[in-house]
């Protein structure tokens, strides 16, 4: 373990030392802690890290976000070494889905059209993802869901509100597996609403793993990225945030003139912070950077299956 009394810049100048040594990147999902973000090579949500896994030239990859995220670097970078900071840093949306109960789903409406083309988030094992014709994130998920054939049946999973938000986008109808995000689900319309009276000249902006009558509040509706953007961009100065918390950072860095308010939980606790992502600490970065492990390892057919369908997802994401 880290030497007691260690702090927090003396964790970091240990991590640069650490990826300049392993020839290392640090990547980082906007939903990590600040402490985690201001240390990564690149920040970035689902499609931007996987963009980045892909075009890296590193010996190790550090990825400091879920387990799924990992193995997708892992998919697109077999020969390199990658390490998860925390190896229970997993995803509800993932959990929920298990490959062989998803592969009798799969079967079982193929059955009744052999059409059917299986597009299933991001958010999901590699064994999922190998089942599946198309990966997508919410940054591309309409432009892959509009650009299949009107006449194939999509089989969309795992998760059911960014199915439905994509049902209304593109108007085409998809059978949805039901599945959603622990922290997006957890956000309260009575608490939106009571906020948004208290602060009548902000914007809600939302992540479309929303619940549709919290997506019906919204001014915008974006995958994280977009909100960040969106909000950047944007000639109002204040806003409601109905995404995990951790992005607000990355807001206030980029628009510090601006006040970004995180929607509030239904229950009274830190639920619009996702308790998976934040099992990643500074300390675990470290530490997976000095010992190169928790090693993210799978089976040589499994990353053959898995990496096809992520290389039509980002060959339509250019």
């Amino acid at each position: 373990m880290v030497a007691e009394g260690t702090g927090a810049c003396d964790l970091e100048d240990q991590i640069e030392r650490l990826k300049k040594q392993r020839n290392a990147i640090l990547l980082a999902h906007y939903y990590q802690e600040s402490e985690i973000q201001d240390v990564a090579d690149v920040i970035g949500d689902s499609l931007q890290l996987a963009q980045a896994a892909a075009k890296t030239k590193a010996d190790v990859i550090c990825f400091a976000g879920v387990h799924f995220m990992a193995e997708t670097a892992k998919i697109l970078n077999p020969e390199r070494i990658v390490v998860l900071p925390d190896r229970d840093a997993g995803c509800s949306l993932a959990s929920g889905c298990p490959a062989d109960r998803f592969a009798a789903w799969i079967a079982k409406h193929r059955a009744q059209s052999e059409e059917a083309v299986v597009v299933s988030y991001i958010n999901c094992t590699a064994e999922v993802k190998a089942l599946s014709d198309f990966i997508v994130t919410s940054s591309n998920a309409e432009k892959i869901v509009a650009s299949i054939p009107p006449y194939k049946t999509i089989l969309f999973a795992p998760d059911k509100n960014l199915g439905r938000y994509l049902e209304k986008k593109t108007g085409r109808k998809m059978i949805l597996w039901q599945g959603s995000c622990v922290v997006h689900e957890t956000f309260s319309v009575r608490k939106l609403v009571g906020l948004k009276e208290r602060h009548p000249d902000a914007l809600v902006i939302a992540h479309p793993e929303c619940e549709e009558p919290v997506l019906a509040l919204a001014d915008y509706v974006g995958s994280t990225t977009s909100l960040l953007r969106y909000a950047i961009a944007s000639p109002r100065t204040e806003f409601i945030v109905v995404t995990e918390s951790g992005i607000l950072h990355q807001m206030r860095k980029a628009a510090p003139e601006k006040t970004f308010i995180a929607a509030p939980p239904d229950a009274n606790c830190a639920c619009n912070e996702c308790p998976f992502m934040r099992k990643n600490t500074l300390e675990k970065v470290f530490l997976s950077l000095r010992d190169l492990r928790p090693r993210i390892e799978m089976a040589p057919e499994l990353i053959e299956r898995a990496r096809k369908p992520i290389e039509r997802m980002l060959a339509l994401s250019v």
